[in-house]
């Protein structure tokens, strides 16, 4: 007989030539990871979180050499034991028996497969386990939510914070029995304690006791599994009408799962009795019965008690956990009866002009300008240079004004954007060194423009435009201590700023200036090192031979706000709509931060990316991940010159932020820390604001029957408009909007965030709610239900009756003109005197290139009557009849001329008091020169003597008036 042919043997040079490459190999892969962490280990180090990244590293570093020691070692202990109890002679099949090569070549490297096997499963297993590093933390760190599940009595975070946890270590314990049964099978087999030959094999009672021990762990792992399968029926997803234990969940698969875990017990002390009995059938009988029972109990009855007990009589079987999802989703989603107010409403179709016109709160405050039309107008109007930009969807905010009135604006930062930049301006440094800032904070009273757009004009409907930038020194409407911005949305390269003592600036500032950053943003760039690193990083040999790069340079990477946000608090979700406001002087971006949960017990799962996917454009998109529970916890701010990262803790009693406060101390800063001018600013997030209505029109009910019935949901209207704004999905839900009004209940206007919804499957409106961003009552939810005996239009209905009023078909100027497109904005529906008013701007755009919309008509719909008109004030006339509209006039959005009131119409021959005197005819040449100025202002371009021409006409009206009022 022929001795076994062992592997080829390598020659010493190939050996080495084969260690060489694998070492390169790992150097380059170590080295690119090792690059990286060290890029952002001196970005965290920057903005003062270096903690934060610390300890997701040594998380990280710990779970996996713990995961990776567990199941190495474990497999090496298995390896080991089927080694050393392999038979000493093993007969050989024949000279050609395969097994005999395999077994010389184990023999001969015997340490390098018992070491290298188990090292590479271990490491495999630990780059696995890493990622659950969160999992671990909240474990470590859980706090109590003292609250209980209905079914059980443990507190929630039983069933957020650790049981998670247990199930990590079950997965891995799982993982490790089984790698090590699949380690001891092939390693007997290749031995010889096992043998296929003959009609029933030969096993070894080595073999026999190894396998069997391995397998009856694993079957006591599967009781254990069991056990905790009870505890996730709890967020079982049987019914399709609530997320929790049905019915058969309580009363078949519960039991059924308790039973199984006796069964699974029993079968493993079967497997372990092959110790001392060498009968297989028990622990073969014994696995039968398992795989029967969890058949039977675990999908069979469960299946033919849904069928027969609980179908038939669903409403009454399934009541109490009904009752139980709804009371936990309102719970988790922050709608419970504490913080919704219902409000019964009566939805009036009849109202006298007086009524309206005596409305002070939400006529004066009408939105004009929708923030995903206008983005255009403002770049092409404020852009001022071509890697200037603005973000696809503007912002609302709203400020005081010097009479400190609340006045809601549209607002933009004016971004650099190196993607504009021309073909000749398209260089290294022109994109890193030059073009590295942008200018100025931009805003619009949100209530007006700067005059009526007439037919035939070409002027008039455009946004009256308040700048604080750079040409003001930051000194406009709003003034700003630092107008330049580093950090925004647009940005997307880094930028090298700084230089050295008495060298010349060269980051472009002005047409006549340039700038040098002196903020504390950035990363030290001026040693060898540092530039090599980052040259490496970027493949971008400048960094090593350019010259502008000096002792003083500094480079400002990870730009975007809320990039930044996310790197600095991971366990956050941010609402894809960051904004910026002016906080004491400082422009900052404000970034809603979520802690949400997918396993609070009984709460609804719902889908985050669906519950905020809407018509808007120019926002991040949630991820579809489910959640069933979710807090807007934190409030970030980033500033946007030295790019300050702050989180602020809004919800100090959210459990689920106290838990990640233990996991990184001092992150967040208490409420206590956030000034009274920044939690002015404070909105009402929309994405959280999405989810919320979305539930509600389910979980405004009380009763199951109710519930169960589905006859008094509502739902969320699609958007009639289709979003106002290019690339809008079709059919897509309506946004909320941003509005300031004064709703039921309220003595003064506040900023808020409001949605209609409509009745299931109909479109007339059966509810309005909204969410106050005042501080004096920040969250507070209020719905309007409307009643179901009467059929108020809901907002599809008022835009196709809105659309096919004459005087909208009518209008060639507008709609049948193929030199414009006609843009329907926003569909607002604001409470009225007991009654719902829609208003509807309509924009036109030139067929042309650099066309920007601008407000052309205004749309007011009430009680099944349409008004269209040039402004608000007039369409609010055609509704309600003459003097309805006086509540819309702007004290500060003046006439060309000065206005006469009809009502006071002087006898013929005698002249109205102070007609006639020369000081009311200089006033009013004054209000016509400013008018003028204003005018060459807007056509030239010319911001600055824009913005001194409003302040000309703004005094020249206030000195008419004071005239006026004195009789001349």
């Amino acid at each position: 007989m022929r001795p076994p042919v062992g592997m080829p043997k390598l020659s010493r040079r190939s050996r080495i030539l084969l260690i060489l490459g694998g070492i390169v190999l790992v150097a380059l892969i170590a080295g690119s990871r090792l690059l990286g962490t060290y890029v952002s280990w001196l970005w965290f180090g920057e903005v003062g979180y270096r903690g934060v990244f610390t300890t997701q590293i040594l998380t990280r570093l710990g779970l996996g050499a713990g995961a990776a020691i567990f199941v190495g070692g474990v497999l090496a202990l298995s390896l080991w034991l089927a080694y050393r109890a392999r038979p000493v002679f093993v007969p050989v099949s024949g000279p050609e028996d395969p097994l005999a090569r395999y077994r010389t070549v184990l023999t001969e490297r015997s340490r390098l497969f018992a070491i290298g096997v188990p090292v590479l499963v271990g490491l495999v297993a630990g780059l696995a386990a890493q990622a659950d590093w969160q999992t671990f933390q909240l474990f470590v760190n859980s706090v109590p939510f003292g609250r209980t599940d209905p079914e059980f009595g443990n507190d929630i975070s039983f069933y957020t914070f650790q049981l998670p946890f247990y199930r990590f270590l079950l997965t891995w314990a799982f993982v490790a029995v089984a790698v090590s049964f699949i380690g001891a099978l092939v390693v007997h087999y290749i031995f010889g304690g096992i043998r296929l030959a003959g009609r029933s094999g030969q096993l070894s009672t080595a073999a026999r006791i190894q396998l069997a021990v391995l397998a009856g762990l694993f079957v006591l792992l599967k009781a254990v599994d069991y056990f905790f399968d009870r505890y996730d029926l709890l967020l079982s997803n049987r019914s399709n009408l609530f997320t929790g234990a049905s019915y058969t969940d309580l009363n078949a698969v519960m039991p059924a799962k308790l039973i199984l875990v006796f069964i699974a017990v029993f079968c493993a002390i079967a497997f372990f009795a092959v110790i001392f009995f060498r009968n297989l059938q028990i622990p073969a009988l014994a696995t039968v019965l398992l795989v029967l029972s969890s058949v039977v109990l675990g999908a069979v009855w469960p299946a033919l008690m849904e069928q027969f007990s609980v179908r038939p009589n669903a409403n009454q079987r399934e009541a109490q956990s009904i009752e139980r999802n709804l009371e936990a989703t309102k719970n988790a989603f922050g709608i419970n009866d504490d913080k919704v107010d219902f409000v019964d409403y009566p939805g009036r179709t009849e109202l006298a002009p007086a009524a309206v016109a005596d409305n002070k709160g939400t006529i004066p405050n009408i939105r004009l300008l929708d923030p995903n039309v206008l983005s255009d107008t403002f770049t092409q109007l404020t852009q001022q240079y071509n890697f200037y930009g603005f973000t696809e969807k503007l912002d609302v905010d709203r400020y005081r004004d010097e009479n400190g009135q609340l006045q809601d604006y549209l607002v933009a930062l004016r971004e650099i954007n190196t993607d504009g930049l021309a073909a000749n301006q398209q260089n290294w440094l022109n994109r890193h060194t030059v073009y590295t800032h942008g200018n100025g904070f931009i805003a619009a009273p949100a209530d007006r423009v700067d005059s009526t757009f007439d037919e035939g004009a070409s002027q008039g409907g455009y946004p009256v435009f308040e700048i604080s930038d750079v040409a003001n020194n930051g000194q406009g409407a709003i003034p700003v201590e630092q107008p330049r911005v580093y950090y925004g949305e647009l940005v997307s390269d880094y930028a090298i700023v700084g230089s050295e003592p008495g060298e010349a600036p060269r980051e472009y500032d002005t047409d006549t200036r340039q700038y040098t950053y002196t903020g504390e943003g950035g990363v030290p760039i001026g040693n060898l090192f540092q530039r090599a690193v980052f040259a490496a990083y970027y493949g971008e040999r400048n960094f090593l031979f350019s010259g502008v790069i000096g002792e003083n340079s500094k480079l400002i990477y990870e730009r975007n706000p809320r990039e930044r946000v996310q790197n600095v608090a991971p366990w956050l979700k941010l609402d894809g709509d960051p904004y910026p406001a002016v906080i004491d002087g400082r422009i900052k971006w404000i970034i809603d931060g979520y802690t949400t949960l997918n396993n609070y017990p009984y709460s609804e799962l719902t889908s985050l990316g669906e519950a905020t996917n809407d018509s808007l454009t120019g926002v991040a998109r949630q991820p579809n991940q489910q959640v069933n529970y979710i807090r807007n916890s934190v409030k970030a701010t980033v500033d946007a010159y030295d790019g300050t990262v702050d989180l602020y803790a809004v919800n100090e009693n959210d459990p689920v932020l106290k838990a990640w406060q233990g996991v990184f101390p001092g992150v967040v800063k208490p409420a206590s820390a956030v000034s009274p001018e920044l939690r002015e600013h404070f909105r009402y997030p929309e994405d959280l604001f999405k989810v919320q209505r979305q539930l509600l029109t389910e979980y405004h009910v009380d009763n199951p029957g109710d519930f169960f019935s589905n006859q008094t949901f509502w739902e969320v209207p699609g958007d009639p408009t289709g979003g106002g704004g290019p690339g809008a999905p079709e059919a897509a839900d309506q946004p909320p909007y941003y509005v300031l009004a004064q709703t039921p209940g309220q003595d003064q206007p506040t900023f808020q965030i409001t949605s209609a919804l409509t009745a299931l499957r109909r479109q007339n409106l059966a509810a309005w709610v909204t969410a106050s961003s005042d501080p004096q009552n920040y969250g507070d939810l209020t719905v309007l239900r409307l009643p179901t005996n009467t059929q108020t239009p809901g907002p599809n209905q008022v835009q196709n009756q809105m659309e096919s009023t004459p005087e909208v078909t009518e209008n060639r100027t507008l709609f049948n003109n193929p030199n414009v497109t006609a843009i329907f904005g926003n569909l607002l529906t604001l409470p009225v005197a007991g009654g719902l008013l829609y208003v509807e701007p309509i924009y036109i755009q030139r067929n042309e290139a650099e066309s920007y919309p601008q407000l052309a008509r205004v749309l007011v719909s009430f009680g099944g009557r349409v008004g269209f008109h040039e402004t608000l004030e007039g369409a609010l006339d055609e509704v309600f009849g003459q003097g309805a509209g006086q509540a819309a006039q702007d004290p500060n959005q003046r006439p060309q001329q000065p206005p006469e009131d009809p009502g006071q119409q002087q006898p013929p021959g005698q002249q109205p008091p102070g007609q006639g005197s020369p000081e009311m005819s200089a006033a009013v040449e004054q209000i016509d020169a400013a008018l003028e100025r204003v005018r060459q202002g807007q056509q030239s371009g010319n911001f600055a003597d824009l913005g001194a021409a409003y302040q000309q006409l703004d005094a020249a009206i206030r000195r008419f008036e004071e005239l006026n009022a004195a009789g001349g």
